[in-house]
């Protein structure tokens, strides 16, 4: 998700972002990891399929990115919420977008 997120950056998300609408093209999304279950991936929803039952996911980094373009779209039900903030490094703490 380079450049908005590196690696080590420790993120809140919200849980219930998107119980009242669903997310858009643009937004931060956590998605399973369809290869590991347990693991959450933070993409970007890069197109809504089908009135808003899936998405397509994909990394800031394309080239060096898990996304929908590796496992498909990703069913709007499975996303778990809404990365928001950067707690940690010290330097970098803000609102992510």
């Amino acid at each position: 998700m380079a450049p908005a997120l590196q690696t080590g950056d420790w993120l809140l998300a919200d849980p219930r972002a998107y119980t009242q609408s669903a997310p858009l093209v643009g937004d931060l999304v956590l998605v399973p990891d369809p290869r590991q279950r347990s693991r959450l991936l933070v993409k970007r929803v890069a197109e809504v399929l089908d009135d808003g039952r899936r998405l397509y996911v994909t990394g800031d980094a394309p080239e060096a990115s898990t996304d929908s373009g590796d496992f498909g779209p990703v069913e709007t039900s499975l996303v778990e919420g809404r990365p928001w903030f950067r707690y940690w490094p010290v330097g970098r703490i803000g609102r992510i977008r």
